[in-house]
């Protein structure tokens, strides 16, 4: 299920040659710890063993891109590359890097594999909210939401086999930390994801629609970590839900627009906006309210350690930090009071988007993706008890970004407000915070 791929299988056919597939292994990514790295290397040993049934060739090299793959092109002599999209800073540069390397005479391809609708096609510039993509989106959907066609077992083998690969040695090449344990809820690999996916649909789908929103309720997809590694495609993930929108039109539809709309949205604002992940990134009336505001008095300080041990005076936040800490992902209606809180109790806008990125991006299996810096939000009407999400991202939370001004006040100036008394009404508080109260 991966256009990038499947369109180097069709080059490889057309020009009768072997076809190899090769990951390149960075020692650190952003702020990825082993809990992040495990979770992909143990995926990336069933994309292995899939290759090996294929007569494919997996290749795992350890190093940066520009380090490693332009010598491997090089010495196999490959005759054309192909690789996927990724809208975030780090790996276009690593993209720009390999093409400035490559022979000349090596063609190189760009595939968005990663969205439904290609990121570049859905929209040609930065979109200011859901509203402005949504039709763009829904409009190229025939042409682009469709079945995959088959991957078939390559008839032309590679004239040397590749190297072996020590799985367990790959880890002494990695500069990352070591101390945030990987989650037990969630398995590696497109197997597992596939059987999440299963379960969604047969379980937790029909309530999607109502309780979603409610952190005690069993309601979300949880596919957020397969697919941020690609071990699940969103397109995969669509066509099997849609299969149900007779029988659950209005949780289908939502699963959709979250998936796929408010998803493509966050991709959009990073692929247009070189400052995804700063204040300066904010609309002129988000960062103006913000620095109006910014020296307002903070009704409680704290610093990042604080925020990271969950220690505040807040039990719902607290519970909702310690949820993160212990099973790589927030439930997403709090991740919009998570971060928002920060801007609350942090000492400028700058400081308070600093550390909700550097939290999501330690702890959550789906950080360090486009949808953690941006977010996306489905709001049902005009206030705030409407709202429903699937992931909140920093930006929105602490920013505005594809949100629009509200009635002022104090630290927020015209940022969205929430709550404690908020969460209240909408979902039973106390069964969360004991569900994730602090150890002893």
């Amino acid at each position: 299920d991966n256009w990038a791929f499947l369109y180097a299988q069709r080059l490889a056919l057309k020009q009768e040659l072997p076809l190899h597939v090769c990951f390149c292994l960075v020692p650190k990514f952003l702020e990825a710890t082993i809990r992040h790295y495990r979770f992909m290397l143990r995926g990336l040993q069933e994309v292995a063993e899939e290759c090996a049934e294929l007569n494919i060739s997996f290749h795992l090299l350890l190093g940066y891109a520009k380090d490693v793959l332009p010598t491997f092109v090089v010495e196999r002599g490959v005759g054309g590359l192909v690789t996927d999209f990724n809208p975030l800073r780090l790996p276009r540069q690593w993209v720009e890097d390999v093409r400035e390397q490559l022979p000349e005479d090596v063609p190189f391809a760009q595939v968005d594999a990663h969205n439904i609708v290609p990121c570049w096609v859905a929209s040609p510039k930065q979109e200011y909210s859901a509203r402005t993509i949504r039709s763009k989106i829904h409009a190229q959907l025939p042409e682009f939401l469709t079945e995959f066609p088959p991957v078939v077992r390559h008839p032309y083998p590679p004239s040397c086999p590749a190297e072996p690969i020590a799985w367990e040695a790959c880890y002494s090449s990695l500069q990352v930390d070591h101390t945030v344990n990987e989650v037990e809820w969630a398995t590696p690999g497109t197997a597992a994801g596939l059987a999440v996916l299963k379960s969604f649909i047969a379980e937790r789908l029909k309530s999607f629609s109502t309780h979603r929103n409610d952190p005690n309720k069993a309601a979300l997809s949880n596919l957020s970590p397969w697919l941020h590694f690609g071990q699940v495609s969103t397109q995969r993930a669509i066509l099997e839900v849609q299969k149900h929108q007779r029988k659950y039109k209005e949780s289908v539809d939502a699963f959709v627009e979250e998936a796929v709309v408010r998803r493509e949205l966050a991709e959009n604002f990073c692929y247009y906006n070189e400052n995804y992940d700063s204040v300066q990134g904010a609309s002129d009336w988000a960062q103006t309210t913000l620095k109006l505001h910014a020296k307002d008095k903070r009704p409680y300080l704290y610093n990042l350690q604080e925020l990271e041990q969950g220690t505040t005076h807040d039990p719902l936040w607290n519970a909702a930090q310690l949820q993160m800490v212990r099973e790589g992902k927030m439930h997403g209606f709090l991740r919009m009071y998570w971060a928002k809180k920060i801007l609350e109790w942090t000492r400028s806008p700058e400081e308070a988007l600093q550390f909700a990125i550097y939290l999501n991006d330690r702890y959550e299996l789906d950080g360090r993706d486009p949808n953690g810096y941006v977010g996306k939000l489905q709001d049902g009407g005009t206030g705030a008890n409407t709202l429903s999400l699937c992931l909140a991202g920093c930006l929105w939370s602490i920013c505005g970004i594809h949100d629009q001004g509200w009635a002022e006040r104090a630290i927020f100036g015209k940022i969205r407000y929430m709550n404690y008394a908020g969460c209240k009404r909408k979902f039973d508080v106390d069964q969360f915070e004991r569900r994730y109260a602090p150890t002893q």
